[in-house]
């Protein structure tokens, strides 16, 4: 089973910007890495009148495309994101933006200016990144530095010395 870690925080925190960070430090280890992204709005992926858009229009339930470069699947019904994250593979460990209910470890970013709680009980999370210091009954990471995290991770999930 891979190792799955779920980044939590409310919107306006901070956490694509954290996780681009992080995930480039994952990268310098060497580390083969996915990221999921949650969205519990909906989205449009897709460009309208393209191929793919067409096609999905038509009533395809899933449309994949592929180039010598990336390829993408898209499933046009509703999919857990369990699944979804059961379904990667040759990757060295995934991890999830926005989930704050999931069965994973939990991660939650605090930003002091955003005036909004954490998003997740630190009794239940793995680790808390803030900006600022908490007292929370798990390790605290720093929101301006992912390298401790990463480092953090790798231990967690027994891929680097």
């Amino acid at each position: 089973m891979l190792p799955v870690f779920s980044l939590c925080a409310w919107s306006g925190t901070g956490k694509t910007q954290y996780l681009e960070g992080l995930i480039a430090c994952l990268k310098a280890r060497g580390l083969r890495v996915a990221a999921v992204k949650h969205d519990g709005h909906g989205f449009q992926m897709d460009t309208p009148g393209k191929d793919t858009w067409r096609l999905a229009r038509a009533g395809a339930d899933v449309v994949a495309i592929a180039s010598p470069t990336a390829a993408a699947v898209l499933s046009y019904r509703p999919t857990p994101l369990s699944r979804l994250v059961e379904s990667i593979r040759d990757v060295d460990l995934i991890l999830i933006e926005g989930d704050k209910s999931g069965p994973w470890p939990r991660i939650a970013l605090y930003r002091a200016a955003s005036g909004k709680p954490l998003a997740a009980e630190p009794e239940n999370c793995l680790a808390v990144v803030s900006d600022v210091p908490l007292a929370v009954p798990c390790p605290l990471f720093p929101l301006d530095d992912p390298a401790p995290l990463a480092e953090f991770l790798c231990k967690e999930a027994h891929l680097c010395p």
